[in-house]
């Protein structure tokens, strides 16, 4: 009888743990809500860009290495041109050639060549003239039989050569006159614009030998060295964007209700206690999974969260990759409004 009396007794400093801890947790949702904040823990990540050539070739030069600062549109490295230069000079003189022939042909024939079918022309009226008046001659001729058959027949044929090639000359004459067919000025500024664009290809071609920055960072890894072979599918460098930086963390699901994307944040880490980043909520995952593996309480893994992305300014590269960190979201913060 006295062991079943003293059993309710063992359970009452359990039962007094189990309170507190009741009471501690609503405290603590108390205090955040009162301060208009809620805290969690996570890492600092930093997004990765891998640089590479658009364009293939022998790199020549690589000015910047592991550790350095670069910024955006800065040079980073130079592939061998001559090729890529060549192509620009033929495809400049392939344009200069075909611009030379549209404006020729929109400046139609010249004065000269117009005066030149003209006496041509003139010249050819004069031989029909001639070889007329001597058909007329033989043909009085041989109505006396004093020429033979074969003699009128050969004054007739020089006088209709002579008629067709003043005719032929009247054609060569006019066209002269009028100028190029509209067709043919339409095909030589046809290919006139593809010359342009050839020439605009070779050239960005030839821009594309030197790689640049896209973004301010920092050179985490040279991956290829001056004399290697290059091409878009093989990267050059990884640069780390390190201006903002962003913190993962995790947010149990009854909090996502009081936070949105857009939202203030404060960032701050051990290794700079005294120091607060300003960062904003740039993402929120839209599906749950469990608490990440390396939180080690038992009852924590089980719970479902949501994935939240805190962009932080980090003008002075203080957060490095993987730095564990405390975030504070500020749902009442005048930022956000």
């Amino acid at each position: 009888m006295s062991e079943k009396k003293a059993l309710p007794r063992k359970l009452i400093p359990l039962i007094l743990i189990l309170v507190l801890a009741g009471v501690g947790y609503s405290l603590f949702k108390r205090e955040k809500a009162s301060h208009g904040r809620f805290i969690y823990y996570g890492n600092v990540d930093i997004r990765q860009v891998q640089t590479a050539f658009f364009s293939t070739g022998r790199i020549q030069s690589m000015p910047v290495t592991e550790g350095d600062a670069v910024r955006k549109g800065q040079l980073i490295a130079e592939l061998d041109s001559v090729r890529y230069e060549t192509a620009v000079a033929r495809a400049e003189a392939q344009l200069a050639m075909q611009e030379q022939v549209v404006a020729r042909l929109h400046a139609g024939s010249r004065p000269e060549e117009i005066a030149e079918a003209q006496a041509r022309v003139q010249a050819a009226d004069a031989v029909l003239a001639d070889a007329e008046r001597r058909l007329t001659r033989l043909e009085t001729l041989a109505g006396d039989e004093y020429i033979s058959r074969q003699q009128l027949d050969d004054a007739r044929t020089a006088a209709d050569t002579a008629r067709a090639n003043l005719e032929a000359l009247r054609q060569v004459q006019s066209l002269a006159e009028q100028g190029p067919r509209k067709e043919d000025i339409a095909a030589a500024e046809a290919l006139l614009q593809a010359d342009q664009a050839a020439l605009a290809l070779a050239r960005q071609e030839l821009a594309d030998t030197r790689l640049y920055a896209p973004a301010d960072g920092i050179i985490q890894n040279r991956i290829l060295e001056p004399g290697d072979m290059a091409s878009p599918q093989q990267p050059v460098y990884t640069l780390a964007l390190n201006n903002p930086v962003w913190v993962r963390a995790y947010v149990p699901e009854p909090d996502l209700g009081q936070i949105s994307e857009g939202m203030a944040a404060e960032v701050t880490t051990d290794s700079f206690p005294d120091r607060i980043y300003r960062g904003w909520v740039g993402h929120i995952s839209p599906t749950a999974e469990f608490t990440p593996k390396q939180v080690q309480t038992t009852d924590l893994r089980t719970r479902l969260v949501y994935q939240v992305r805190v962009f932080v300014d980090n003008p002075e590269n203080e957060l490095r990759l993987g730095m564990p960190a405390t975030v504070r979201i500020l749902p009442d913060d005048p930022r956000n409004q």
